[in-house]
């Protein structure tokens, strides 16, 4: 099974991930948040085979989401709003993803990995 692994490759827990995808022969193709930010229809499909809330794809720590005011902003934008405003910055976008046929991981807990890789 290849999986697409969508990384910042300066994050330490995208390296962390990347490393475990190794170590754990998981045959991947690697894409760059940022310089291959992810598309609004890309988003809402990886967000339905997930399973969660569409918040947590959003990079709650990052500074763009800090400094634009996102979480004051979010209650009152619809779906489609969310992931347009998604794709227009990879930064504004939780990483790793993983990308399955009939999954997506967002973040990198280990156990989820293990169950699902």
């Amino acid at each position: 099974m290849k999986v697409l692994f969508v990384e910042y490759p300066k994050c330490s827990t995208c390296k962390k991930a990347g490393k475990w995808l190794k170590d754990h022969d998981v045959e991947f193709d690697d894409r760059h948040i940022v310089e291959e930010n992810p598309t609004a229809e890309e988003l809402k499909e990886w967000h339905a085979k997930s399973g969660l809330p569409l918040k947590r794809f959003f990079n709650t720590s990052g500074q763009v989401y800090r400094n634009n005011g996102i979480k004051d902003k979010l209650p009152g934008m619809s779906e489609e709003e969310q992931y347009a405003l998604l794709a227009t910055d990879g930064m504004l976008v939780k990483r790793p993803i993983v990308v399955g046929e009939d999954f997506v991981l967002v973040g990198f807990k280990e156990k989820e990995w293990e169950e699902k890789l």
